[in-house]
């Protein structure tokens, strides 16, 4: 069986507001069926364990995909959601990869996790495929603190500093995680429309744009992986 890690953020709380963030759900929901499909087993961790925030803004109407109505009728699928393991109590060794979901939630714990960015950095010097999606890259934040040079260079997107603003969450947030990936080095590129699906390919990172690339980010990796899986079997 073929395994992957899903990390997904413990933090709720937003600054200068009474909102609420965590996972933003079709950013999980589209990438977990992606891999389901193609026959992948996935284990959801998260820092805290136990069953992690949802942004209620992805809740909303208009947000509701055809992968969260699937989830909604999904009672696995949503044990496992209630039931997260602790990233501390997991091995790189164990998995083919690592997928990183957004939501805002990633800009406060895992860009600051020292488990989460060890982790990367040991799915990465294993040449393991790593995605992230939206503001799920600021993950990286961390390994780039740990390993500094990891990101320089390195062609990658996020949730763009305009999709911030159009969200109205600027003023919500410790920073605008563009803006962190270009000081940290990062080759950013985005879609010249906002809010329209974008990915980036950088050797075994793969990174999408914001939560209408959460799709097509899960596609590319699971291109990545099988890649990566046949030239190990091939050895």
């Amino acid at each position: 069986m073929k395994k992957i890690l899903m990390v997904l953020t413990s933090h709720a709380e937003m600054e200068n507001t009474k909102s609420k963030t965590g996972v933003w759900l079709g950013e999980f929901t589209d990438p977990y069926y992606e891999l389901i499909d193609e026959g992948y087993e996935i284990t959801l961790a998260s820092l805290k364990g136990g069953e992690p925030p949802v942004d209620p803004m992805s809740k909303m109407t208009e947000h509701i995909s055809g992968a969260n109505r699937r989830f909604l009728d999904d009672e696995v699928a949503q044990q496992k959601f209630r039931n997260t393991v602790k990233l501390e109590d997991l091995n790189a060794a164990d998995f083919d990869g690592l997928f990183y979901p957004g939501g805002h939630g990633p800009l406060w714990d895992l860009a600051s996790s020292e488990t989460s960015g060890r982790m990367i950095l040991d799915f990465f010097n294993e040449n393991k495929p790593i995605a992230a999606v939206c503001h799920g890259p600021a993950a990286f934040i961390k390994a780039e603190e740990l390993q500094p040079g990891f990101l320089t260079g390195k062609r990658m997107t996020s949730f763009t500093n305009t999709e911030e603003a159009l969200a109205f969450r600027s003023d919500n947030i410790p920073y605008k995680l563009e803006t962190r990936l270009r000081e940290l080095g990062v080759d950013f590129h985005a879609a010249l429309i906002p809010y329209t699906p974008h990915v980036e390919e950088h050797g075994t990172l793969i990174t999408g744009q914001n939560p209408l690339s959460a799709g097509p980010t899960a596609k590319l990796f699971i291109k990545k992986l099988e890649e990566t899986l046949a030239f190990s079997d091939g050895q």
